[in-house]
């Protein structure tokens, strides 16, 4: 697929996090400044303008291991139910959307803000296929043709571990889950633990730039 996200352009400043204010990207309430502009990317082929602000994952760009996931999945399934697990502002949601218009997106994190955001974007690019929401939102009879995420890492392996038991044996029969993470923060024996643990398929299909990118079929 093309290249699906790239450098936002300078036509507006990036946006930081205040760094006096103590909160991580998986804070539920972030207490640091919400003041919100916009950003400009490329994403599912299309150059875009979306929402972001402090207090949330990677305000100023679309982080390098979202672009290696967006650059190497394969096309999004045009139907069904379509899973961006830890949203953030929505790279990863709105690709989707984008692509298949006839899915539904949900785009869950624990952020209000970062989903705020995202909500915020959807609205402005007539994107009505994307419902963001906090993980107890999504309905627990829906099943999901695809997975695409990269995971909140830094949440801890116990954490983590949770919340992939939760999701990924929601995926529809034959479905995949691809998912990103950092070489050097664990995505072999992440590989390893969801073939154990979860016993589940899973496979590297590609690497760059530090990252990995497994999937993982049911």
């Amino acid at each position: 697929m093309p290249d699906d996200a790239e450098e936002p352009r300078a036509a507006h400043p990036p946006v930081t996090a205040d760094p006096t204010a103590g909160d991580h990207y998986f804070t539920a309430t972030p207490a640091s400044p919400a003041e919100q502009r916009r950003m400009d990317v490329r994403l599912a082929g299309r150059d875009v303008s979306v929402w972001t602000a402090g207090g949330i994952f990677s305000p100023g760009r679309v982080d390098l291991g979202t672009q290696v996931l967006l650059r190497t999945v394969p096309p999004a399934p045009a139907h069904g139910h379509l899973l961006d697990l830890g949203c953030g502002w929505g790279p990863v949601a709105l690709t989707l959307a984008l692509e298949s218009p006839e899915a539904h997106v949900w785009a869950v994190d624990v952020n209000a803000r970062a989903l705020d955001l995202l909500r915020r974007s959807a609205r402005d690019l007539g994107l009505a296929n994307v419902s963001a929401v906090t993980p107890d939102e999504v309905p627990q009879d829906v099943l999901f043709a695809a997975v695409w995420s990269n995971p909140p890492i830094r949440v801890g392996k116990d954490a983590l571990h949770a919340m992939l038991t939760r999701w990924l044996p929601r995926l529809d029969d034959g479905a995949d889950a691809h998912l990103v993470v950092q070489r050097n923060l664990g995505a072999d024996s992440l590989q390893r633990w969801i073939a154990s643990e979860l016993a589940m398929p899973v496979t590297k299909v590609a690497s760059a730039k530090g990252f990995r990118v497994l999937r993982v079929t049911h």
